[in-house]
């Protein structure tokens, strides 16, 4: 063991084994990683090779391979000794995998002090769980999490030595009831396998029991909630899986599983959605009104179409081309650095989420919560084709960039995007450039606010109570099926919240920052072919 000095901690610098050459390998605690060169390489310019110890899933003691124990000076030596490095190597498009790399030698005490040292250095990593409560859909998408959880998940919660309480759940809410009852201080997080439909149940009993713990009233839309400090990991398996998308950029069960065994955090913002003093839903990602609600309410008719039901009722809502009238009222979030329109996407260890809740923290405590009523309130009256608010870009495969490119995670503020009435063409521009790199804010008739509150009310929902327009409804929403190129105003329109119903048109939505946490780091910037099986040279390997 090589003491450095003024103070630094050790490191562990040895002639190892690795194929068939012997290969100078690096112990760095200071840095933080494990590195290893050839010090003959076989063509000029070298090799070298680093892991970073955070990205270290396991190590374990292992037998050298027959065939190149029989090779060579190893079959002249004794049997050699041997670990393996398990290790997460990325790939491109974020996606991460588990590879390993092998190390012996003949000294079977330096065996043992590297294991030792490399374990030493895993258990120092304090934010990696060691107990989960793992909840299954074994009905969501395509009916695959099960699956999916024991033959891609599990495997590697059992090499990283990871303890498991498995749940398959039954009916709705299931999870949802659960997280109520079980004992949730035993467990250093939660797991959801399946869509955005089981993250959101999860979501909602893990709050709910958090404020219930806590003595809080979900049903006052201002009342100030305790967060969230267990990490909820999202393993996708479902029809949508948008919250893992816009989190660590793609939606990979293996890439997740990685990101919670290595412990990331991700802090989250979660908007609190209220009517009348009742408290109805939390969402994190998209609150559509409108277009994407009317979407939604048209597909849950027809589950049996799989995730191509989107697709059909897609069409079928902008064919018909509904626009809603009412009145939006909203808060500015002042506090946030960003704007929508800028183009500072929100990435790993984002600065304008730190900055933002730094000075969202300051607000509340030189005025608190109360101060916020008295601030400015705008108002906007008109005839909507859609009404959006995002948490998070919602991007997704068929949409990169999402509904807002430039939203943030963690800055307590959500994006309202408000579609004004305009043309089919119009509004079949507006839709094509999320697919694309264009400004999709950049036409006359929509407009984007980063809010942290606003309400909404209907022009037609106080009616809408009352016989008479019920009756109505029945027989003008009759010939509005059966003519969908009308471009009528109907009634209300549906509130789609992360991908689950919400009949009531009215509602009072505040945004609550920092509210829970992933098993996440956000996107990462520059995400190459091999960054954590890396060359570079060795002034910056030692």
């Amino acid at each position: 063991m090589e003491q450095l000095p003024g103070g630094r901690r050790p490191r562990l610098v040895s002639s190892l084994g690795l194929g068939q050459r012997s290969w100078e390998v690096t112990l760095d605690e200071e840095r933080g990683r494990l590195a290893w060169r050839d010090p003959r390489p076989p063509r000029r310019g070298g090799e070298n090779c680093f892991v970073p110890t955070s990205e270290i899933i396991a190590v374990e003691e292992t037998e050298v391979n027959k065939k190149q124990h029989n090779i060579g000076k190893w079959q002249k030596m004794a049997k050699p000794h041997a670990f393996t490095v398990y290790y997460v190597k990325k790939a491109r498009n974020h996606r991460w995998r588990c590879s390993d790399v092998t190390f012996w030698c003949v000294d079977e005490h330096l065996c043992n002090q590297w294991i030792q040292a490399l374990k030493e250095l895993l258990e120092m990593q304090k934010s990696r769980p060691k107990q989960l409560l793992v909840y299954i859909n074994p009905y969501g998408g395509k009916r695959q999490g099960k699956r999916i959880y024991e033959q891609k998940v599990a495997p590697l919660f059992s090499l990283a030595s990871i303890s498991t309480d498995v749940v398959i759940t039954e009916h709705a809410n299931h999870a949802k009831d659960n997280l109520f009852e079980v004992n949730i201080n035993k467990y250093d997080g939660v797991v959801c396998v399946g869509g955005d439909g089981m993250f959101s149940e999860v979501m909602h009993g893990l709050i709910g029991r958090m404020q219930k713990d806590s003595g809080i009233d979900q049903n006052n839309p201002k009342a100030p909630l305790v967060q969230c400090n267990i990490r909820i990991g999202i393993i996708p398996a479902g029809s949508t899986d948008c919250i893992c998308y816009s989190t660590i950029g793609i939606s990979d069960p293996v890439t997740s599983a990685l990101h919670i065994i290595v412990g990331d955090c991700q802090p989250l913002d979660v908007s609190s959605i209220h009517h009348n003093n009742m408290f109805l839903k939390y969402s994190v990602s998209l609150l559509g009104y409108g277009f994407y609600g009317d979407i939604l309410k048209d597909s849950e008719k027809k589950r049996w179409m799989g995730p191509m039901r989107y697709d059909y009722s897609g069409l079928k809502t902008f064919l018909s081309h509904h626009y809603y009238e009412g009145t939006i009222s909203f808060q500015p979030a002042k506090h946030t650095l960003g704007s929508p329109r800028d183009k500072d996407s929100c990435r790993t260890g984002c600065y304008i989420c730190k900055k933002s809740e730094q000075q969202l923290a300051e607000q509340h405590k030189e005025c608190g919560l109360k101060h916020e009523d008295e601030e400015e309130w705008k108002v906007i009256k008109g005839k909507f084709l859609a009404i959006n608010a995002v948490n998070m870009s919602c991007a997704c495969p068929r949409s990169p960039k999402g509904l807002s490119p430039a939203a943030h995670l963690a800055d307590g503020s959500a994006d309202l995007i408000l579609v004004r009435k305009c043309s089919r063409f119009d509004f079949l521009r507006y839709l094509v450039r999320h697919t694309n790199q264009d400004d999709q804010f950049n036409f006359s008739f929509v407009d984007v606010y980063r809010v942290k509150s606003f309400q909404f009310t209907s022009k037609l929902s106080e009616d809408n109570e009352s016989n008479v327009t019920d009756t109505g409804k029945k027989r003008f929403g009759q010939f509005c099926r059966d003519h969908p190129a009308c471009c009528c105003n109907t009634a209300n329109s549906t509130w789609n919240c992360d991908g689950e119903t919400l009949d009531i048109s009215a509602i009072e939505v505040r945004v609550h920052c920092q509210l829970m946490k992933l098993f996440a780091r956000g996107i990462e910037e520059n995400c190459k072919d091999e960054a954590a099986y890396s060359q570079s040279s060795v002034e910056q390997l030692l």
